[in-house]
Order: C-alpha cells, then sequence, then structure tokens
C-alpha cells in the first residue's frame, strides 16, 4: 500500500512538472496551425508576382541579355519585365534590336508565367512535385484562376496546360510555315517567331520580335487570323475553354458565364471592327493602298487587339481621335476572366449593363440567361468599375502636368497599361522616368488589381449581425 501511494505521488508530482511542456507544447501546434491557415489570397498573389518581377528585372540586366557590351539600366529592365510578367506589351527599348537571344528567352519565360499566373504555376509545381496541394496552396491558385471549388484545383491547372500547350502550338506551327516558305525566313528563325508570336497571342502579350509589330503583315490573311485567333482563344478565360470541351454540343448546358463571355466577346468584335473599318475607310495613312478586302482585315485585326493583346498592324498613331477613344473603350472593358486578357473584362460590364436595364424595367432582381444574379456581384462590380476609373483619371491627371503630350495621347496609354493591352501611341519610351514609372505601376495594379479586389471581397465577406434603419438619398 505505502508503494502504491509513494509511486502515486511521483506520479503525480511527475504530471505537475510536465503540465506546462505540454501546455507549451499545445501553444506551439495550435500557433503552427495559425500558421499554415489559409491567409488572404491577395496578398500571396501579390507577392509572388513582386518576387518574379524582381527575378526578371535582375536577370534582363545581365550583360547577356543584350548584345552589345552595355547592359539595361535598371528601369529599361523593369519596365519591360513588369510589361512582360503582366503580359502587357509596352516597351521604353525596341525587343527585337535591343535584347539578345537570353533576353527575348527571359521575355517569353515572363509572359508565359504572368499570363498562367505565378500562383497557378507554383501550385502545379507542387502537383508534379509532391503529387498534392495543400489547403493554402489550393486556396491561392483557386482565387488567381477564379475557381470556387478548391478540391478540383488540380485538374483545372491541368486542364489549363493542356488548352496553353495545344493553342501554343498549334499557332506556333501555322507561322513557323507561313515565315520559313512564304517569306523565306531560314528554318531556325522561323521556329524561333512562330514560338515567340504563339506564346505572345495567347497570353495576350502583344511583344514582337519586328520592330514595326506586325504591321509589315497587315495584308498577310494566315499571320493576321493566326495571331488574331490565339488571341480570341486566350482572351476568352480558361473556365470557358474547359467548359467548351466538355460541353460543345450542349449549349443550352452553358453556365451564365460562359454565355456572357462567348456573347460579349462576338458583340464587341463585330461592333468594333465595323466601326474602324468604316471610320478610317479613307485614311491613307492607315490603310495606304490596302484593297477593301484587306481593309476588313485589317480593321478585324484591330478590333481583336483592343481586347488587351497589343499586336497593331496599322499605325496606331495616325488613326483618328475618334477611333482612339473607341479604342480606349475597347481596351477598358478587356476579355474574359481568368484567362490571359486584361482590362476590367467583359462579366464586369455585363453586370453593370444588366443591373441598369433591370432598373430601366423596374425589377425587382436582376435575371440574365433566366438565373438571378447574386447581389453580391452587384457590388463587386461597381466597386472594380469606381476603383480602376479613379486609378486612370489619376494617372491621366499626373501624367499632363508632368509631359507636354496631349490629353488624349495620355489618356491612351494609361488605359492602355492599366488594361495590359499594350497598344501604343509612340510616346512610351519619350516618357519621363517618373512617368514610366507610373505606366509600371499602372500594369502590374491592372494585371492584379482586380484578382486582388475580388479575392479580398470574397474572404473579407461576412453577414452583419444588425441593420441600420434604410433612408433614400435623391438621386439625379
Amino acid at each position: 500500500m505505502i508503494v502504491r501511494l509513494r509511486v502515486a505521488r511521483i506520479l503525480e508530482e511527475l504530471g505537475q512538472r510536465l503540465n506546462p511542456t505540454v501546455r507549451s507544447a499545445t501553444a506551439a501546434q495550435r500557433r503552427i496551425r495559425r500558421a499554415l491557415r489559409p491567409r488572404n489570397p491577395a496578398q500571396t498573389i501579390a507577392a509572388g508576382f513582386l518576387f518574379a518581377m524582381f527575378a526578371g528585372t535582375m536577370l534582363l540586366m545581365l550583360p547577356v541579355a543584350t548584345p552589345g557590351e552595355e547592359s539595361a539600366t535598371f528601369l529599361e529592365a523593369w519596365f519591360t519585365a513588369t510589361s512582360a510578367l503582366c503580359v502587357t506589351g509596352l516597351i521604353v527599348v525596341d525587343t527585337p534590336t535591343y535584347w539578345s537571344g537570353f533576353g527575348e528567352g527571359v521575355i517569353t519565360a515572363l509572359i508565359q508565367l504572368g499570363g498562367f499566373g505565378v500562383m497557378s504555376f507554383s501550385a502545379l509545381l507542387g502537383v508534379f512535385i509532391l503529387g498534392k496541394l495543400n489547403l493554402r496552396t489550393r486556396v491561392t491558385a483557386a482565387a488567381e484562376s477564379k475557381n470556387s471549388d478548391f478540391g478540383d484545383i488540380r485538374t483545372l491547372l491541368l486542364g489549363i496546360v493542356k488548352v496553353s500547350v495545344l493553342v501554343e502550338a498549334a499557332a506556333a506551327v501555322v507561322l513557323f510555315l507561313r515565315f520559313w516558305l512564304g517569306y523565306g525566313e531560314t528554318v531556325q528563325e522561323a521556329a524561333w517567331n512562330g514560338i515567340f508570336h504563339s506564346i505572345s497571342a495567347f497570353n495576350n502579350a502583344g511583344f514582337s520580335l519586328y520592330s514595326d509589330s506586325l504591321m509589315r503583315y497587315v495584308d498577310d490573311w494566315v499571320v493576321s487570323l493566326t495571331i488574331a485567333g490565339a488571341v480570341i482563344i486566350g482572351g476568352l478565360g480558361f473556365p470557358v475553354l474547359i467548359e467548351l470541351r466538355k460541353r460543345f454540343r450542349r449549349p443550352h448546358h452553358w453556365s451564365m458565364h460562359t454565355k456572357i463571355v462567348l456573347w460579349g466577346t462576338a458583340i464587341l468584335l463585330t461592333a468594333g471592327t465595323v466601326f474602324f473599318t468604316v471610320v478610317e475607310w479613307t485614311n491613307r495613312a492607315v490603310f495606304g493602298d490596302l484593297d477593301p478586302a484587306d481593309r476588313l482585315l485589317a480593321g478585324f485585326f484591330h478590333s481583336v487587339m483592343t481586347r488587351t493583346a497589343g499586336f497593331n498592324s496599322i499605325d496606331v498613331a495616325e488613326l483618328h481621335p475618334v477611333s482612339w477613344l473607341v479604342t480606349d473603350i475597347l481596351m477598358f472593358i478587356g476579355g474574359g476572366p481568368a484567362g490571359t486578357a486584361g482590362g476590367l473584362k467583359i462579366t464586369t460590364f455585363a453586370v453593370l449593363f444588366f443591373i441598369l436595364w433591370a432598373e430601366i424595367r423596374g425589377d425587382g432582381a436582376v435575371n440574365i440567361f433566366n438565373k438571378r444574379l447574386s447581389r453580391s456581384v452587384h457590388r463587386q462590380a461597381i466597386a472594380v468599375v469606381l476603383l480602376s476609373l479613379a486609378a486612370i483619371m489619376c494617372s491621366t491627371v499626373f501624367l499632363m502636368l508632368i509631359t507636354d503630350f496631349g490629353q488624349e495621347r495620355i489618356l491612351f496609354e494609361v488605359v492602355s497599361a492599366y488594361a495590359t493591352v499594350g497598344l501604343s501611341t509612340g510616346i512610351t519610351a519619350d516618357l519621363p522616368a517618373a512617368g514610366q514609372v507610373v505606366i509600371i505601376l499602372l500594369m502590374f495594379i491592372g494585371r492584379l488589381g482586380p484578382v486582388i479586389l475580388a479575392s479580398s471581397l470574397a474572404v473579407r465577406s461576412r453577414r452583419t449581425q444588425f441593420e441600420y434603419p434604410k433612408e433614400r438619398p435623391l438621386i439625379g
């Protein structure tokens, strides 16, 4: 009995001594779990893009990135790396003459990385290396790729890779054969030009290895339609492409998102083609001596490029001011979400249009394709548009204060940068250093702004425990 009591006392004393250690270990485990718990994915996405931008800038500053003895300046490398990573296409130096093969390779890698998505690419590496994804990675990749099913993110990423490789490879083969057989380029030159331009086109980047972009191919239907086709496909967005692959023959089963993007794309492309072709028909500085069919091709190509691609087969600086304004509008709208296109996206403006239509009709709810629109989407669309307009207006005013360029050209440059389009009236390289920094910030914000804002609103959304009494101010 005495032995049992002594043993019990010893165990009790041991337990008292171990108890603080156990509590400390439990607290440490809780801290680790909190650290591993998914945070706001917007912060992770922004950090990933900043790191990739820094790495690209450093690589482009290496002597091997330029053919001459002098290396690129920090601002030149930073601007180019940002433009490539944000799939914009604005340049301050001539791409084919200023950068070496290594520099062009870095630009190509940044374009591919930016179009696919930094965090989506990181998640894909996790799939191949580890064979699985943790919750934090799934949340972050889902936020960047606009996917609400965290568990199915692996299938989505693999589907994105398949679509990207298929479209880019098909466009590269067509362009290679055309450059090689049609224009007498060597096999090596034709192959590299085909690969580079197919990647740049599908990712809506607009970088070209020709000093005049694609103006030399203004009347080449093969090159123009191949580039335009890759741009359109990339601009639809991966969710639309994946759904079309699964339900192409069952359009009645398409989601509201897919229907909005497809209808919006068709309407904007048609309207843009008709407008630019008609307005610029007699402008010899734009169309020159092109025959009617080639003028229609050039008008269609420019309409496609305003959807955030950035290639140009006509001299944008010679367009009528009204064409600049319409180009601004189309660039601001952009393409489909969760793809390689920029802008505020077709769905955002479609939501605003149907909200307006419902108000005009006096409807109590906003209905699109026989589906009721969630009210939270109303607020997100309005927030994105208003904040984007504020960024564009402030940047335009600032550039007007520090430069002598007119409002039309500055506004065009600002919208092109924010919408990550890449079209320019030719003033990018002539902007002062402060102006180029503003353009860099606009490209970065324009590429990540809608993603970060949407994901932040989704993460921060919460139910309120009370409501204030209603009151209506006078409108109009």
